[in-house]
């Protein structure tokens, strides 16, 4: 991804810190936030905590200090304090200053060392950098105000930043990177799918869903890349006999399922390879077709009905018939949104379950992963439809002869047709002469 540009040496910043830091935070940020970061990025994060008593006695500084602070050029900079933000260590501010732009970047607390690995994301993460052995051994060894009006905040998300694998180019080019970006904030994760799961399966939702485990799950789809019926899949799996999380089971269960899509990918912090493609994508021109898949790939299939029907809620027994189809033929969610506008438009706006399950296992078992490949498929065999029903409608039909025929072939055929008629009249005109004699007999009395 190209950063050149994205910030200035003239642009100005100053520096915050949110709280007060643990007193063995350098031990956190050297062994368990680096292997994630990057020195770079480290390195950023303590400049920046020093520079906290220089603005207190100076206006604020430019971007060049910091270019001769780390020895480091621009882009490399702004690349290193987006790792920061989308870890969760800084947040950054943007506002006017002067004839150029002012950011003031509030440093967040760092877990410390103890309650770093309490966050299951962080852990699985550094889990994963570090491998068995070292993860276990620093586990042993180490076992909010609201924000100044510092204007926009503009901070990077987690998902916007990373991805937790590097995709090949094909599925870069044909699947895009929608399904991550649709799950970017954590806090606007749709928890309707698994309350109604649970419900039907007569299990308190409230036990399973509490706000420690909503985070917990949220955490594990960014993380692994997850739709919702395998992280259903993964909460009945990790369930004890009291209808309680075992938080353990969960991520082991979601990690089972992250292997089995992707044997061959390391699990690792990676810039996200497709941000800068998506971004020229969007700058051209869309048409009415590409917006429709842009659509159907971020959103949910209860907001699909809900679109569908002016705002109102969508009914309990179209979300059953739903979650039944797509759990139990294992769709994607964006694959179930074409599913459901192609169902919709073929039945008069009535969500047939047997037409979606005909149609749905049909797409399963073609390996149908994303609303593009669903919208091409329904489009052909549609085509395919039509043009069966063209030929029967063709084959019914006598065929018209185009033959030229020469107009000599036509008066022999006409003499050959008008011959046993004239034929026949003078039989009859024989027939008729014979009985007017023997009438004329019979009246002289013979």
């Amino acid at each position: 991804m190209n950063f050149i540009g994205q910030i200035l040496p003239v642009d100005g910043y100053t520096v915050s810190l949110k709280e007060s830091l643990p007193v063995d935070y350098v031990k956190s940020l050297t062994h368990l936030y680096q292997p994630l970061l990057g020195i770079k990025a480290i390195a950023l994060y303590q400049t920046l905590l020093h520079d906290i008593e220089l603005n207190q006695e100076q206006a604020p500084q430019t971007h060049h200090t910091l270019m001769n602070y780390l020895d480091l050029p621009l882009d490399e900079i702004f690349e290193a304090r987006l790792k920061l933000e989308g870890i969760g260590l800084l947040k950054t501010y943007k506002q006017n200053w002067k004839s150029s732009d002012l950011y003031t970047y509030e440093l967040q607390r760092p877990f410390a060392p103890g309650n770093f690995f309490k966050d299951a994301m962080l852990s699985q993460l550094l889990y994963h950098h570090l491998g068995d052995q070292k993860f276990e051994l620093l586990k042993n060894h180490y076992g909010r105000q609201a924000a100044p009006a510092y204007g926009v905040n503009m901070t990077a998300a987690f998902s916007e930043v990373f991805q937790t694998f590097t995709p090949s180019i094909e599925v870069i080019e044909e699947e895009g990177i929608r399904r991550v970006e649709s799950k970017a904030e954590m806090d606007t994760t749709d928890f309707t799918w698994i309350e109604q799961m649970l419900k039907q399966r007569m299990i308190p939702a409230a036990n399973v869903l509490t706000s420690n485990n909503r985070r917990l799950i949220s955490q594990m789809m960014i993380l692994y890349d997850l739709d919702t019926h395998e992280i259903d899949k993964s909460l009945l799996w990790a369930l004890n006999d009291e209808n309680r999380l075992d938080t353990e089971e969960f991520k082991t269960a979601c990690h089972d399922l992250f292997k089995a899509k992707n044997s061959q990918k390391p699990i690792r912090l990676a810039k996200r390879v497709a941000v800068t493609e998506t971004k020229q994508k969007a700058d051209k021109p869309k048409t009415k077709e590409e917006t429709l898949i842009e659509r159907l790939e971020t959103m949910s299939p209860k907001q699909l009905l809900e679109d569908l029907s002016n705002g109102n809620h969508a009914s309990e027994q179209d979300m059953k018939a739903i979650r039944e189809v797509m759990t139990t033929q294992g769709l994607p969610g964006p694959v179930m949104n074409v599913l459901i506008h192609y169902v919709l438009l073929q039945t008069n706006m009535k969500l047939s379950k047997a037409y979606l399950e005909k149609i749905a296992s049909h797409w399963s078992r073609a390996n149908i992963q994303t609303a593009k490949e669903a919208m091409a498929f329904a489009k052909k065999e549609q085509a395919n439809f039509q043009n069966t029903a063209k030929q029967k409608t063709t084959y019914n039909k006598k065929p018209v002869s185009k033959e030229v025929i020469p107009d000599w072939f036509k008066d022999r055929k006409h003499k050959q047709q008008t011959q046993p008629a004239a034929n026949q009249s003078v039989v009859m005109t024989e027939e008729q002469k014979r009985i007017a004699a023997r009438l004329r007999q019979y009246s002289n009395g013979n």
